[in-house]
């Protein structure tokens, strides 16, 4: 039953991720990996998404206010 309501509140969410802000789907997807307890394919759309946040937030040179990192 909870593998059903993660599912359908993730399908919710990448369904209207492009209206949603790009970080509230990478807060909701490391949510989703903590809580995880088997590998389903949402899980590892996730560990992409977190992926990426992790590559992208490491070539950018300010945070995400805009202030400078250095």
């Amino acid at each position: 039953m909870r593998r059903l309501v993660l599912a359908v509140a993730f399908a919710a969410l990448v369904s209207g991720a492009q209206a949603a802000d790009d970080r509230t789907l990478l807060n909701h997807c490391k949510a989703l990996v903590a809580q995880a307890s088997a590998d389903t394919t949402e899980v590892q759309h996730c560990r992409q998404v977190i992926k990426e946040w992790t590559l992208r937030d490491s070539r950018m040179s300010v945070d995400e206010d805009g202030r400078p990192l250095r």
